[in-house]
């Protein structure tokens, strides 16, 4: 059995002559791969079945995949590699603040990108660190659950966060009163390349103050320190996990 066994993907692609023989590759490397041609049949077949990393080609006709990733990031916490035909810096850029978790531009080497794709799952699999399966995160009322990647509100209410707001949060949450400058931010929350683009940390933070600040305009939280990065302003505790 190969590592990769048991490990479903999601390819979203309008074009048929790379789609089918990339999922043909990838199911030779042990994936389990569906593949959809484009937004809508994705959706239909997310609402069906979580895949564990979707593999997602952003220019397609009708809804792109940078739309299609918003709706994961606001929706599910699914990791998501771009697949690119654009060369351009920005199309990178915009996918990382989105929070997608890689990209590989056409045409790329199929074994590169199952690299990436174990890299990814290793990456979304353990977090900043390796946490005690059985141990939640307390912090300012908020509780999250690393195993279930579960962050719950101070009134009880289930918060949605993406793979790279839960990396982010969790690197807070590991260095509580610590602060984190951006370098050391990106590789704990994206690795590869991720330094390359600095605007990418300020917009995963701003989207994670957005749903753990009381006003994301005047965080208390996670306070910018000028010249240096981020900083978790808050006491944390790990407790026992909640059982089902």
């Amino acid at each position: 059995m190969t590592e990769a066994a048991l490990t479903s993907l999601l390819l979203v692609d309008d074009e048929i002559s790379l789609r089918e023989p990339l999922a043909a590759y990838l199911g030779r490397q042990g994936f389990v791969v569906r593949e959809a041609s484009g937004a809508a049949e994705a959706r239909q077949m997310l609402g069906e079945e979580a895949p564990d990393l979707v593999l997602l080609d952003i220019m397609m006709p009708g809804e792109d995949g940078l739309s299609l990733c918003r709706h994961l990031v606001e929706t599910r916490a699914i990791p998501t590699i771009f697949l690119t035909a654009r060369g351009e810096a920005t199309d990178r850029i915009v996918g990382l603040e989105i929070g997608a978790d890689d990209y590989v531009v056409k045409p790329f080497e199929p074994r590169e990108l199952v690299a990436r794709i174990r890299s990814v799952l290793r990456r979304t699999a353990r977090g900043p660190s390796e946490t005690s399966s059985d141990e939640d995160f307390q912090f300012e009322g908020w509780r999250l659950d690393p195993l279930k990647r579960r962050l719950t509100a101070p009134d009880g209410a289930v918060v949605a966060i993406s793979s790279v707001e839960f990396r982010l949060l969790m690197a807070f949450l590991e260095h509580p009163r610590q602060v984190l400058d951006r370098d050391r931010l990106l590789d704990m929350v994206q690795g590869r390349e991720a330094h390359l683009f600095d605007r990418a940390v300020d917009n995963q933070v701003s989207r994670l103050r957005r749903k753990v600040e009381i006003d994301s305009r005047n965080p208390q939280m996670i306070q910018t320190v000028w010249g240096g990065g981020y900083m978790l302003a808050a006491d944390v505790r790990r407790v026992p996990g909640t059982p089902e």
